[in-house]
């Protein structure tokens, strides 16, 4: 059926129904106060801007008296607005805000038009009831995103003043209404994303416009890239491809239009290097366009030196297998050759008797070193004093001291008792003194300090020696990482692994030409 013949079925099933035209009905369906805020909380959104396209069409018609209604899909009424001779005369009906105005208020084009869900004028005559027969009415639903009917926009007027175009610039009022609450609704969307991205405290992000200028950035990108000022407004506008670190690949970008992913890049510009895994994706308009580059980037220095530890501890892991195995195949025969020659004796005119010895024991204490790396040690605890072992360990290295030209001092300003294996702390010592011996190749003195501080027992060798380069301490105690001609780079890894299972801690500082200090604490009792 066309628009006219629903409209005189309707008004024909009413008269079937025995109502009669000249008594408009009482509308007893109406919201309560409360119920009528909740509606236009929801409707909030909509209404605003319902109301700023609706000034905009009343300025441009001033002088016609013309009223527009708002609905929501059950026809309650939620906004008049117009000329105040049109809100009294209806207001008289019993048509006021909160209002449900359907079917049962007779032929009109709000119900008509939520019945079939698409707009409808009801003019003059063509309204059942004969209050409504001076006025002309046009009804236009509107939708939300997903097409469901949300309510209805309306406008009224007197019969005189009817125009058909009148309902098509309604429906184009409600195009340019839906059109808007959709920007609206992605805009607040987009900008959702935006925070999200941009206020993410795990990565920098910077965004570009298709031409690779700087639209924005977050603060974690400004630190992360070491930026002059702190202050990102000052770069928004210039390029990003003055950025050096990250330069290359949003040239790639910009060139090629295909993403960068997962680029690992290293910052050597501060003392301590720095590791970031960077993506660089563009993003295109609905026509396929490129508009914006975003790029984020992820901080992953600590992931790398914990690759680096993992590498360590291969080669810890490589350095046991290797100390057990040579600690099988070379100590059996070494202690035969050993004990021949102590059996043949000084007096049995083997040629450098001694230096043979020397040697001989120099072997051993390299294999000692390895079984202590390969084989797990039990440890065995008990109190003891630190200057005493301490003492013990200079007698042993007392001549090879001399013999270097080296002169130790021991200072000793408070002393607590340690739970130790003496055995093994005796090898932290020795080790230590003798790095430092080997640290003074013409010379030079090392000074020995006790004191109490903090719960820990400390000890501070201090020697005056060549010192160390940065590189190079970094990576003191690394197996078989070392500065001698004659090493393993075992000695230091063996400190840490004793001093870490006494629960101790190691502090190294050193600087070239001017010697090396190495502080260790025991913790007390």
């Amino acid at each position: 059926m066309d628009d006219q013949q629903i409209i005189a079925a309707f008004n024909a099933h009413y008269r079937q129904r025995g109502l009669d035209p000249a008594k408009f009905p009482v509308l007893s369906k109406r919201y309560t106060t409360e119920e009528l805020e909740e509606r236009l909380s929801f409707y909030k959104e909509y209404i605003d801007i319902i109301l700023f396209f609706v000034n905009k069409f009343l300025s441009t018609i001033q002088g016609t008296p013309i009223l527009v209604t708002v609905t929501d899909q059950w026809g309650y009424l939620l906004e008049c607005y117009g000329e105040p001779m049109f809100l009294e005369a209806i207001a008289e009906l019993g048509i006021t805000k909160g209002v449900r105005y359907n079917e049962e208020t007779g032929t009109g084009s709000v119900p008509l038009c939520l019945r079939f869900k698409r707009p409808f004028q009801t003019l003059g005559e063509e309204h059942f009831f004969e209050a409504l027969h001076g006025m002309a009415c046009y009804s236009a639903p509107f939708h939300r995103e997903d097409g469901a009917v949300l309510g209805t926009l309306s406008l009224m007027t007197g019969v005189d003043s009817a125009h058909p175009h009148l309902l098509t610039l309604l429906c184009t009022m409600v195009d340019s209404v839906e059109r808007e609450m959709l920007l609206r609704r992605n805009n607040a969307h987009l900008h959702t994303l935006n925070q999200v991205l941009l206020e993410a405290n795990y990565q920098g992000v910077v965004v570009t416009d298709a031409a690779g200028r700087i639209i924005d950035m977050n603060d974690q990108y400004l630190r992360m890239l070491r930026l002059d000022g702190g202050d990102k407004h000052l770069y928004l506008g210039t390029p990003v491809l003055e950025h050096r670190l990250v330069s290359p690949y949003f040239e790639r970008v910009l060139a090629r239009q295909e993403e960068c992913i997962g680029v690992e890049l290293q910052d050597t510009r501060m003392n301590s290097d720095s590791y970031y895994m960077l993506d660089v994706l563009p993003v295109f308009d609905m026509g396929g366009c490129l508009c914006r580059i975003i790029g984020t980037l992820r901080d992953i220095t600590e992931m790398k030196r914990t690759e680096e530890v993992l590498r360590n501890t291969e080669k810890l892991v490589f350095a046991g297998q290797l100390a057990v195995g040579i600690a099988h195949e070379i100590r059996n025969p070494l202690t035969t050759v050993k004990g021949l020659i102590q059996l043949a004796g000084p007096t049995s005119g083997l040629r450098h008797y001694d230096l043979i010895m020397s040697e001989l024991d120099r072997m051993n204490l390299i294999v000692g070193e390895f079984l202590i790396l390969g084989k797990p040690q039990e440890i065995r605890f008990r109190e003891d004093w630190c200057m005493t072992i301490l003492q013990e360990v200079l007698s042993l290295i007392e001549i090879e001291a001399a013999k270097n030209n080296v002169r130790i001092r021991c200072t000793c300003i408070r002393e607590e008792k340690i739970s130790c294996d003496r055995n093994q702390i005796k090898q932290v010592f020795l080790n230590i003194l003798k790095n430092a011996i080997q640290a003074l190749p013409g010379g030079g003195r090392i000074d020995i300090v006790l004191e109490a501080d903090g719960g820990y027992q400390r000890i501070r060798f201090i020697d005056n020696g060549i010192g160390m380069p940065e590189e190079v301490l970094e990576r003191i105690g690394e197996p078989f990482h070392t500065t001698k001609l004659e090493g393993y780079g075992l000695g230091m890894m063996i400190v840490k692994k004793i001093i870490a299972s006494h629960r101790g801690i190691l502090n190294i500082t050193s600087e070239p030409g001017k010697g090396t200090t190495v502080e260790m604490g025991l913790p007390i009792g």
